[in-house]
């Protein structure tokens, strides 16, 4: 809504605790006249905790970030000293920090690049900017003062700059109620987190047990009405499936379909967030019907081999850069959960073309069709498997649902909780 000169925008937040209702605006300061930029350089190397800043996951040890340590253990005098309730901001952006992250670091002290901008506020009383720099609020004015020019992956900002960031504040009992209602909800988003992780390690132990290991023949927990059945059987996915090779000649279909590894099959657009496909060149895509299996031969860390996954959201056409294939027998829940195991990784690596692009493996169809599939014998056995691990699917989607039903009041109880300084400037 356009304001008239007349108007004044004041700054209050939309949302307010009763008690603070009559308590007036709040002001405006800057990030210089509340904390100062810390320094302090790890002379003689005392120091070899070396931490980093992740958009995700804040202030936390470098080596369990990135799974090994990236920073020189003999070469850190540079780097700056950083103690516990210090303040980081991690200039590279990326989706979830479009400016950088700043993150409070709750992990002890350690010591941190010199690419990254580290500062402490006066008052130790200061939970209230932690929750403040996981709005966007703040990331207008980094925006209006960052370098055009820069790395397309880092914001290029001077320190004198940064320094200068309008803050809001007000008393600091309204700052302090506001804080332990945010971390409240934060406490419980990560109780939630952790019920998922459970669910999700339970899931992943069952699957271990419920499936033969390599080179055997038969699981180490069998339900009871099946212990007495005998060894599973093996053939090859040719045996059990036919390679879908029909294409969308007459492009009649414009629906286009990928698979990715964490999320299975879905929309590309709503995977991408835009179309990566030329619509108008989709005759040589496969088209793929629901109920049909999808390798994708594209490697990342949670599917080493590519992740194979049946379709569940309908009709649709998909790279010919997949492989696309059928079981003929259309009760085949059993396969959909046994892809999701590791059980078929190695023989996949044992046919791959080892000059292959280092992202992306490289086998031929007659080999893929080849690949040897464990499953027991009774369809009934088959059933009961695919249902109890459906079952636990079906509780960590609901769970996952609860979380993101969370996280979402938690945004929208943000936005009313901090008032704009943006608006308040215009």
């Amino acid at each position: 809504m356009r304001m008239n000169k007349k108007d004044k925008v004041t700054l209050v937040p939309k949302l307010r605790f009763p008690e603070f209702h009559s308590t007036g605006e709040w002001k405006i300061s800057t990030l210089s006249n509340l904390a100062s930029k810390i320094t302090v350089r790890n002379q003689d190397n005392l120091i070899n905790r070396v931490l980093t800043n992740s958009a995700v996951q804040g202030v936390v040890d470098q080596s369990d970030y990135f799974d090994r340590e990236v920073a020189n253990q003999n070469n850190l005098e540079n780097y700056f000293v950083i103690d516990e309730g210090d303040y980081v901001y991690n200039p590279r952006i990326s989706v979830t920090a479009p400016v950088g992250p700043i993150s409070k670091n709750k992990v002890g002290r350690g010591v941190m690049s010199p690419l990254y901008t580290v500062f402490r506020f006066e008052n130790p009383n200061n939970d209230f900017y932690e929750q403040y720099f996981k709005t966007n609020l703040w990331h207008a004015y980094l925006k209006s003062i960052s370098n055009t020019g820069a790395r397309h992956d880092r914001m290029s900002i001077l320190n004198g700059n940064f320094i200068k960031m309008p803050l809001p504040y007000t008393s600091e009992g309204e700052q302090q109620k506001i804080a332990e209602c945010l971390s409240s909800l934060d406490g419980m988003i990560n109780a939630e987190d952790k019920k998922l992780e459970a669910l999700t390690a339970h899931k992943k132990g069952l699957m271990q047990k419920l499936f033969p290991a390599e080179g055997k023949t038969v699981p180490e927990w069998r339900f009871p009405e099946f212990r007495d059945s005998g060894e599973w059987e093996t053939s090859k996915l040719d045996f059990l499936a036919v390679k879908i090779t029909e294409k969308n000649n007459d492009k009649s279909l414009n629906r286009v379909l990928t698979n990715s590894a964490f999320n299975g099959v879905v929309d590309q657009q709503d995977f991408f967030d835009k179309d990566i496909a030329n619509r108008s060149n989709l005759a040589n895509y496969y088209v793929l019907d629901e109920g049909d299996y999808v390798y994708n031969p594209r490697i990342s860390v949670t599917a080493p081999v590519g992740p194979i996954s049946r379709n569940n959201v309908g009709k649709g056409v998909i790279s010919p850069l997949y492989t696309v294939f059928r079981f003929k027998n259309k009760s085949n829940d059993y396969f959909e959960h046994f892809f999701k195991t590791t059980c078929w990784h190695q023989y996949l690596k044992n046919i791959s073309n080892t000059g292959a692009r280092h992202d992306r493996v490289s086998i031929s169809s007659e080999g893929f069709m080849n690949m040897p599939l464990t499953y027991p014998a009774s369809k009934k056995e088959q059933q009961k498997i695919a249902d109890c691990l459906s079952n636990l699917d079906y509780f960590i989607t609901a769970q996952a649902d609860k979380i993101e039903v969370l996280q979402a009041h938690k945004k929208g109880l943000m936005q009313g909780l901090f008032p704009s300084i943006e608006e308040v400037g215009e």
